[in-house]
């Protein structure tokens, strides 16, 4: 396919505008798609619904991405390691969801230590924190054993598909550990796939896997009219060191 000269440059003040077919994204960089809008709860929402996320960094316009190929994690296909599983046994960690989604948020936009920058904007903060109270974003958060929050996770749920945005750790394995009960969680309620958008060492690691966008986008498809619980998890205190995903 040949690349397109110019990006597709949205609307600022039409929230409910289409966006251009993923099939238009470039090659190089991988999976941008349109330029400029704005991250009303209307645009993000008919962004995650065609299987397209923001990402752009201070002082830069509103970039969007539909990347190929796109990572993804099926709950039931999660690696927990020895060491993860005596991590989860033995350290006393407390697992909540949705109780403090803005902090989860602010600790994922934190400097660290391989990079002082961040693309969780103030902007993108605020936009998010809407969508939460829309019940459509939601937090994983792990405590310690002193009630400090040492861990989590956030993203978006669209239909049986929950699009995670960032995650965090202030101890080992804590962002493992929020990952290892949200795949617990999805796969109870009946979650497809846990859009994990951009490859990297960390989610590879837990048994993520890369998949030609076409069958991401089938799969948004299929499980769209999905619906996710009422309440986010009210049972977080599951011995999740014992759970063995690919028989439960």
């Amino acid at each position: 396919m040949t690349q397109p000269l110019s990006l597709t440059l949205l609307n600022n003040n039409w929230s409910e505008e289409p966006f251009p077919p993923v099939e238009l994204a470039w090659e190089e960089p991988n999976g941008l798609l349109a330029v400029g809008g704005d991250l009303s709860i209307k645009r993000l929402l008919n962004a995650y619904r065609n299987g397209i996320f923001p990402w752009f960094g201070p002082r830069e316009p509103i970039y969007w991405w539909s990347p190929s190929p796109r990572t993804v994690l099926f709950p039931q296909h999660i690696r927990i390691t020895r060491s993860l599983r005596k991590s989860l046994r033995n350290k006393g960690y407390r697992i909540t969801f949705d109780t403090c989604f803005s902090e989860v948020v602010q600790a994922c936009a934190a400097p660290r230590s391989y990079t002082s920058g961040t693309w969780i904007t103030n902007e993108m903060h605020t936009a998010y924190c809407r969508l939460h109270a829309a019940d459509v974003a939601h937090s994983v958060e792990v405590w310690n054993s002193t009630g400090e929050l040492v861990g989590g996770l956030y993203g978006v749920s669209v239909g049986g598909i929950f699009s995670g945005e960032s995650m965090f750790s202030r101890e080992p394995d804590t962002s493992k550990i929020a990952m290892v009960a949200l795949a617990y969680h999805l796969q109870r309620w009946g979650f497809r796939v846990i859009d994990c958008q951009i490859e990297n060492p960390h989610l590879m690691s837990m048994g993520a896997e890369n998949i030609p966008r076409e069958d991401y986008l089938a799969l948004l498809r299929a499980n769209a009219q999905h619906q996710p619980p009422r309440e986010w998890a009210t049972d977080t205190q599951m011995d999740l060191s014992r759970w063995e995903p690919l028989t439960s």
